[in-house]
Protein backbone atom coordinates (compact mmCIF):
# COMPACT_ATOMS: atom_id res chain seq x y z
CA UNK A 1 0.00 0.00 0.00
CA UNK A 2 2.95 2.42 0.96
CA UNK A 3 4.08 1.17 -2.52
CA UNK A 4 1.01 2.55 -4.04
CA UNK A 5 0.65 6.19 -2.36
CA UNK A 6 3.83 7.21 -1.93
CA UNK A 7 6.16 6.02 -3.99
CA UNK A 8 4.87 8.42 -7.25
CA UNK A 9 4.26 10.94 -4.83
CA UNK A 10 7.97 11.18 -3.35
CA UNK A 11 9.54 10.16 -6.84
CA UNK A 12 7.53 13.51 -8.53
CA UNK A 13 9.01 15.70 -5.36
CA UNK A 14 12.38 14.16 -5.96
CA UNK A 15 13.35 15.13 -9.80
CA UNK A 16 10.96 18.07 -9.81
CA UNK A 17 12.76 19.92 -7.02
CA UNK A 18 16.19 19.07 -8.49
CA UNK A 19 15.42 18.95 -12.56
CA UNK A 20 12.86 22.33 -12.30
CA UNK A 21 15.79 24.30 -9.97
CA UNK A 22 17.82 27.64 -11.26
CA UNK A 23 19.10 30.36 -8.98
CA UNK A 24 21.66 33.10 -9.67
CA UNK A 25 24.01 34.76 -7.59
CA UNK A 26 24.77 38.70 -7.62
CA UNK A 27 28.18 40.59 -7.32
CA UNK A 28 29.75 44.15 -7.35
CA UNK A 29 32.72 45.72 -8.09
CA UNK A 30 33.65 49.25 -7.32
CA UNK A 31 36.67 50.59 -9.15
CA UNK A 32 38.82 53.49 -8.59
CA UNK A 33 37.27 54.98 -11.13
CA UNK A 34 33.47 55.52 -10.51
CA UNK A 35 32.40 55.83 -13.76
CA UNK A 36 34.04 52.48 -14.60
CA UNK A 37 31.85 50.46 -11.71
CA UNK A 38 29.64 47.82 -11.95
CA UNK A 39 27.16 47.21 -9.40
CA UNK A 40 25.55 44.26 -10.18
CA UNK A 41 26.89 41.46 -11.78
CA UNK A 42 24.11 38.26 -12.07
CA UNK A 43 25.46 35.17 -12.53
CA UNK A 44 22.50 32.58 -13.60
CA UNK A 45 22.70 28.69 -13.26
CA UNK A 46 20.39 26.36 -13.33
CA UNK A 47 19.72 22.10 -13.69
CA UNK A 48 22.22 19.95 -15.04
CA UNK A 49 24.76 22.27 -13.22
CA UNK A 50 27.35 22.50 -16.55
CA UNK A 51 28.81 25.17 -14.64
CA UNK A 52 31.66 25.63 -16.92
CA UNK A 53 29.64 27.09 -19.77
CA UNK A 54 28.07 29.57 -17.48
CA UNK A 55 30.13 32.84 -17.97
CA UNK A 56 29.35 36.69 -16.81
CA UNK A 57 31.55 39.56 -17.96
CA UNK A 58 32.60 41.93 -15.52
CA UNK A 59 34.06 45.40 -15.71
CA UNK A 60 37.78 45.80 -15.58
CA UNK A 61 38.27 49.13 -14.22
CA UNK A 62 40.30 49.94 -17.37
CA UNK A 63 38.12 52.40 -19.28
CA UNK A 64 35.01 50.59 -20.84
CA UNK A 65 36.78 47.10 -21.50
CA UNK A 66 35.07 44.10 -19.93
CA UNK A 67 36.34 40.44 -19.65
CA UNK A 68 34.55 37.12 -19.99
CA UNK A 69 34.89 34.56 -16.70
CA UNK A 70 33.47 30.97 -17.02
CA UNK A 71 32.70 29.33 -13.58
CA UNK A 72 34.32 26.19 -12.55
CA UNK A 73 32.91 22.73 -12.28
CA UNK A 74 30.47 20.23 -14.58
CA UNK A 75 28.16 18.29 -11.91
CA UNK A 76 25.73 17.40 -14.40
CA UNK A 77 26.20 13.63 -14.43
CA UNK A 78 25.04 13.21 -10.68
CA UNK A 79 22.34 15.49 -11.02
CA UNK A 80 21.09 13.84 -14.16
CA UNK A 81 21.30 10.43 -12.61
CA UNK A 82 19.63 11.28 -9.74
CA UNK A 83 16.50 12.80 -11.63
CA UNK A 84 16.55 9.95 -14.18
CA UNK A 85 16.49 7.12 -11.31
CA UNK A 86 13.24 9.97 -10.11
CA UNK A 87 11.65 9.58 -13.36
CA UNK A 88 12.16 5.70 -13.68
CA UNK A 89 11.22 4.80 -10.41
CA UNK A 90 8.23 7.04 -10.85
CA UNK A 91 7.26 5.26 -13.99
CA UNK A 92 6.92 2.13 -12.47
CA UNK A 93 5.60 2.95 -9.48
CA UNK A 94 2.70 4.01 -11.60
CA UNK A 95 2.76 0.80 -13.79
CA UNK A 96 2.94 -1.05 -10.84
CA UNK A 97 -0.36 0.25 -9.28
CA UNK A 98 -1.60 -0.35 -12.31
CA UNK A 99 -1.13 -3.94 -12.09
CA UNK A 100 -1.48 -4.29 -8.13
CA UNK A 101 -5.57 -2.74 -8.71
CA UNK A 102 -6.38 -4.06 -12.05
CA UNK A 103 -4.32 -7.22 -12.74
CA UNK A 104 -3.95 -8.62 -9.25
CA UNK A 105 -4.49 -12.40 -10.47
CA UNK A 106 -1.70 -12.34 -13.43
CA UNK A 107 0.34 -10.59 -11.15
CA UNK A 108 0.08 -13.80 -8.98
CA UNK A 109 -0.51 -16.44 -11.27
CA UNK A 110 3.31 -18.62 -11.64
CA UNK A 111 4.90 -16.15 -8.84
CA UNK A 112 6.69 -14.54 -11.99
CA UNK A 113 5.23 -11.01 -11.03
CA UNK A 114 6.17 -11.64 -7.28
CA UNK A 115 9.72 -12.26 -8.56
CA UNK A 116 10.16 -9.43 -11.10
CA UNK A 117 8.46 -7.09 -8.96
CA UNK A 118 11.15 -7.67 -6.12
CA UNK A 119 14.14 -7.67 -7.67
CA UNK A 120 13.18 -4.63 -9.32
CA UNK A 121 12.18 -2.74 -5.88
CA UNK A 122 15.96 -4.36 -4.77
CA UNK A 123 17.32 -2.77 -7.78
CA UNK A 124 15.61 0.84 -7.15
CA UNK A 125 16.26 0.83 -3.07
CA UNK A 126 19.95 0.31 -4.32
CA UNK A 127 19.60 3.34 -7.40
CA UNK A 128 18.31 5.56 -4.61
CA UNK A 129 20.63 5.26 -2.21
CA UNK A 130 23.57 5.69 -5.11
CA UNK A 131 22.05 8.62 -6.56
CA UNK A 132 21.56 10.38 -3.52
CA UNK A 133 24.73 10.34 -2.61
CA UNK A 134 26.26 10.91 -5.23
CA UNK A 135 23.87 14.16 -5.82
CA UNK A 136 24.42 14.70 -2.06
CA UNK A 137 28.13 15.49 -2.40
CA UNK A 138 27.58 16.85 -6.28
CA UNK A 139 25.32 19.64 -4.61
CA UNK A 140 28.44 20.33 -1.74
CA UNK A 141 30.36 21.27 -4.87
CA UNK A 142 28.15 23.36 -6.55
CA UNK A 143 27.55 25.04 -3.43
CA UNK A 144 31.60 25.46 -3.36
CA UNK A 145 31.81 26.64 -6.84
CA UNK A 146 28.92 29.13 -6.60
CA UNK A 147 30.25 30.69 -3.75
CA UNK A 148 29.99 34.56 -4.42
CA UNK A 149 33.42 34.77 -2.67
CA UNK A 150 35.06 32.36 -4.82
CA UNK A 151 33.41 34.16 -8.16
CA UNK A 152 34.86 37.46 -6.86
CA UNK A 153 38.49 35.72 -6.72
CA UNK A 154 37.98 34.77 -10.84
CA UNK A 155 37.45 38.81 -11.21
CA UNK A 156 40.43 40.27 -12.41
CA UNK A 157 39.94 43.64 -11.29
CA UNK A 158 39.08 42.46 -7.17
CA UNK A 159 42.77 41.49 -7.25
CA UNK A 160 43.79 45.06 -7.21
CA UNK A 161 43.67 46.54 -3.38
CA UNK A 162 42.46 50.06 -5.34
CA UNK A 163 38.89 48.36 -6.29
CA UNK A 164 36.38 47.06 -3.78
CA UNK A 165 34.17 44.38 -4.79
CA UNK A 166 31.03 42.58 -2.65
CA UNK A 167 28.53 39.91 -3.02
CA UNK A 168 24.86 41.35 -2.84
CA UNK A 169 22.99 38.11 -3.18
CA UNK A 170 23.77 34.51 -2.34
CA UNK A 171 22.22 31.18 -4.08
CA UNK A 172 18.88 30.02 -2.11
CA UNK A 173 19.51 26.57 -1.57
CA UNK A 174 16.41 24.99 0.03
CA UNK A 175 15.13 23.56 -3.10
CA UNK A 176 17.63 21.33 -3.73
CA UNK A 177 18.58 21.04 -0.05
CA UNK A 178 15.13 19.56 -0.42
CA UNK A 179 15.95 16.97 -3.38
CA UNK A 180 18.19 15.50 -1.62
CA UNK A 181 15.98 14.91 1.47
CA UNK A 182 13.25 14.11 -1.22
CA UNK A 183 16.41 11.14 -2.23
CA UNK A 184 16.70 9.62 0.92
CA UNK A 185 13.31 9.67 1.78
CA UNK A 186 12.46 7.37 -1.41
CA UNK A 187 15.31 5.07 -0.65
CA UNK A 188 14.10 4.15 2.56
CA UNK A 189 10.57 4.08 1.24
CA UNK A 190 12.08 1.28 -1.21
CA UNK A 191 13.90 -0.42 0.89
CA UNK A 192 11.38 -0.93 3.54
CA UNK A 193 8.92 -2.34 0.54
CA UNK A 194 11.31 -5.20 -0.44
CA UNK A 195 10.06 -6.68 2.72
CA UNK A 196 6.83 -6.52 1.60
CA UNK A 197 7.47 -7.68 -1.95
CA UNK A 198 9.45 -10.65 -0.37
CA UNK A 199 6.19 -12.07 1.13
CA UNK A 200 4.68 -12.08 -2.38
CA UNK A 201 7.53 -14.46 -3.79
CA UNK A 202 7.55 -18.13 -3.17
CA UNK A 203 10.95 -17.83 -1.55
CA UNK A 204 8.94 -16.58 1.52
CA UNK A 205 6.45 -19.27 1.37
CA UNK A 206 8.95 -21.92 0.97
CA UNK A 207 10.83 -20.70 3.91
CA UNK A 208 7.35 -20.71 5.92
CA UNK A 209 7.06 -24.55 4.82
CA UNK A 210 10.10 -25.13 5.83
CA UNK A 211 11.30 -22.88 8.86
CA UNK A 212 15.06 -22.67 9.63
CA UNK A 213 15.21 -23.20 13.56
CA UNK A 214 17.71 -20.82 15.54
CA UNK A 215 20.44 -22.41 17.49
CA UNK A 216 18.22 -22.08 20.62
CA UNK A 217 15.78 -24.41 19.18
CA UNK A 218 18.29 -27.05 17.88
CA UNK A 219 19.79 -27.06 21.44
CA UNK A 220 16.24 -27.63 22.97
CA UNK A 221 15.41 -30.04 20.40
CA UNK A 222 18.61 -32.38 21.11
CA UNK A 223 17.91 -31.79 24.56
CA UNK A 224 14.58 -33.20 24.09
CA UNK A 225 15.63 -35.98 22.10
CA UNK A 226 18.39 -36.66 24.68
CA UNK A 227 15.67 -36.78 27.31
CA UNK A 228 13.57 -39.05 25.07
CA UNK A 229 16.90 -41.41 24.83
CA UNK A 230 17.21 -41.37 28.61
CA UNK A 231 13.35 -42.60 28.73
CA UNK A 232 13.80 -45.23 26.45
CA UNK A 233 16.74 -46.98 28.09
CA UNK A 234 14.86 -46.79 31.84
CA UNK A 235 11.81 -48.02 29.89
CA UNK A 236 14.27 -51.31 28.65
CA UNK A 237 15.56 -51.45 31.71
CA UNK A 238 12.16 -51.64 33.78
CA UNK A 239 11.65 -54.36 30.68
CA UNK A 240 14.32 -56.11 32.06
CA UNK A 241 13.55 -56.14 36.01
CA UNK A 242 9.86 -57.50 35.05
CA UNK A 243 11.48 -60.72 33.57
CA UNK A 244 11.89 -62.29 36.82
CA UNK A 245 8.30 -61.41 37.78
CA UNK A 246 7.54 -63.00 34.68
CA UNK A 247 9.38 -66.14 35.50
CA UNK A 248 8.16 -65.75 39.08
CA UNK A 249 4.31 -65.91 37.38
CA UNK A 250 5.68 -68.72 35.54
CA UNK A 251 6.96 -70.63 38.43
CA UNK A 252 3.50 -69.96 40.22
CA UNK A 253 1.65 -71.37 37.24
CA UNK A 254 3.52 -74.49 37.53
CA UNK A 255 2.89 -75.07 41.29
CA UNK A 256 -0.64 -74.08 40.83
CA UNK A 257 -0.59 -76.62 38.23
CA UNK A 258 0.95 -79.20 40.82
CA UNK A 259 -1.65 -77.93 43.31
CA UNK A 260 -4.00 -78.86 41.00
CA UNK A 261 -2.38 -82.27 40.66
CA UNK A 262 -2.24 -82.59 44.36
CA UNK A 263 -5.57 -81.85 44.86
CA UNK A 264 -6.26 -84.61 42.03
CA UNK A 265 -4.51 -87.11 44.37
CA UNK A 266 -6.17 -86.39 47.05
CA UNK A 267 -9.81 -86.36 45.49
CA UNK A 268 -8.33 -90.26 44.48
CA UNK A 269 -7.26 -91.28 47.82
CA UNK A 270 -10.80 -89.61 49.06
CA UNK A 271 -12.93 -92.02 46.87
CA UNK A 272 -10.75 -94.88 47.83
CA UNK A 273 -11.48 -94.34 51.50
CA UNK A 274 -15.18 -94.22 50.56
CA UNK A 275 -14.89 -97.89 49.45
CA UNK A 276 -15.93 -100.95 52.00
CA UNK A 277 -13.07 -102.15 54.00
CA UNK A 278 -12.01 -105.79 52.34
CA UNK A 279 -11.80 -108.79 54.32
CA UNK A 280 -8.59 -110.91 54.87
CA UNK A 281 -9.22 -114.72 54.68
CA UNK A 282 -7.23 -117.33 55.96
CA UNK A 283 -6.43 -120.66 54.44
CA UNK A 284 -8.87 -122.86 53.87
CA UNK A 285 -9.17 -125.93 55.83
CA UNK A 286 -10.75 -128.71 54.14
CA UNK A 287 -12.54 -131.49 56.07
CA UNK A 288 -14.13 -134.91 55.48
CA UNK A 289 -18.60 -135.23 55.80
CA UNK A 290 -18.41 -137.15 58.95
CA UNK A 291 -16.12 -134.54 60.45
CA UNK A 292 -18.16 -131.33 61.44
CA UNK A 293 -16.48 -130.03 64.39
CA UNK A 294 -14.73 -126.51 63.57
CA UNK A 295 -11.49 -126.49 64.68
CA UNK A 296 -10.60 -122.78 64.91
CA UNK A 297 -11.46 -119.74 63.52
CA UNK A 298 -11.01 -120.02 59.92
CA UNK A 299 -13.95 -120.85 57.70
CA UNK A 300 -15.57 -124.47 57.02
CA UNK A 301 -15.30 -125.39 53.18
CA UNK A 302 -17.77 -128.97 52.97
CA UNK A 303 -16.27 -131.43 50.22
CA UNK A 304 -18.56 -134.18 48.82
CA UNK A 305 -17.16 -137.02 47.68
CA UNK A 306 -18.48 -138.13 44.36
Amino acid sequence: MCMVIFAPIFAVCAFATCGGYSGHLRVRVECLDKSQSNLSITVNFAYPFRLQQVHFKPTLCEGNRQETIFMVGDYSSSAQFFVTVAVVAFLYSLLATVVYIYYQNKYREGNRGPLVDFVVTVLFAFMWLVSSCAWAKALSDVKSATDPTQVLLLISACRRPANRCSASHHPVWSELNTSVAFGFVNFILWAGNIWFVFKETGWYKTGQRYPMRSASERRANGMSQRLCSQNSFDQSGDSFYQHPYRQASFDLSQESFGQQHYNQGSFNQSMASLRLPQTSLGQPIIISQGDVTPKGPNPIIFVNDI
